[in-house]
């Protein structure tokens, strides 16, 4: 057996995006970019049918704070039965909707602008749920994201001091400048956040074919467990069955 195929495996998120109860994917998180894919439990349906582990689940509506599609996503998890785990990001932000989440049987949620603009709360909700609770570092450059991309959070480098403090269990990386342009993950902004924790770390944006899929396995060593991919399976660049056998290869 070779050094890399002893390697641990990438875990692979596949992302199921909502809005208006709707299956969509955005470019760079803007709101009028979506692209309609249908109904989300279809789309959720088909990745578990393909071997999938996770089903990474946005509420692009509560994360812009225009509404909320939390009866669509108590369907998709009952669909899955328990056979795939769900992620969940999108409008947590008190005591209240993180305890929603967890009630529709969620297996982590994802915080974000809560992380950035109420650091107390989401330091006590870190403290509370533990392993349960990512937090979503999106960022521009090394500026923060916020509000659904929509307003600056901050400074990448000293929300991630804040949060590794906290001892927060795990985050989920975005280049907001790639997601959804299938034009490549950001090495370089995942390498560089992975020499400053021993965390888990999950990259999320850009991922276009199977050759980014392998670029970001040879980070597994560093500390990478996973990947969100989104806009590539929809778009049909590669199946998520082609894209698990890279990462488990």
């Amino acid at each position: 057996m070779s050094e890399f195929s002893a390697q641990p495996e990438l875990t692979l998120f596949p992302a199921v995006d909502i809005a208006d109860g709707k299956a969509v994917r955005l470019v760079q998180g803007e709101s009028d970019s979506a692209t309609n894919y249908g109904d989300p439990v279809d789309a959720a349906a088909d990745f578990a049918k393909q071997g999938a582990e996770w089903i990474h689940l946005v509420d692009l509506d509560a994360a812009f704070g225009r509404g909320e599609n939390r009866a669509v996503i108590r369907r998709v998890i009952r669909s899955l039965r328990d056979k795939v785990q769900v992620e969940l990001s999108g409008g947590i932000r008190d005591d209240e909707s993180l305890e929603r989440a967890v009630e529709m049987g969620v297996k982590r949620v994802n915080l974000g602008t809560a992380a950035l603009e109420n650091p107390e709360w989401a330091a006590n909700a870190i403290s509370r749920y533990g392993e349960l609770i990512a937090v979503g570092l999106d960022v521009r450059g090394t500026t923060l994201a916020a509000r659904g991309w929509t307003r600056e959070g901050g400074d990448l480098w000293t929300v991630l001091d804040r949060l590794e403090e906290a001892s927060c269990a795990r985050y989920v990386v975005t280049d907001v400048t790639k997601d959804g342009t299938l034009k490549g993950p950001n090495l370089d902004l995942l390498r560089q956040i992975l020499e400053r924790t021993d965390r888990p770390v999950i990259a999320s944006g850009g991922v276009a074919n199977l050759d980014d899929i392998a670029a970001l396995r040879e980070l597994v060593p560093l500390g990478l467990e996973g990947a969100i991919v989104g806009k590539a399976l929809y778009s049909g660049a590669f199946t998520l069955r082609q894209a698990l056998d890279v990462a488990s290869d």
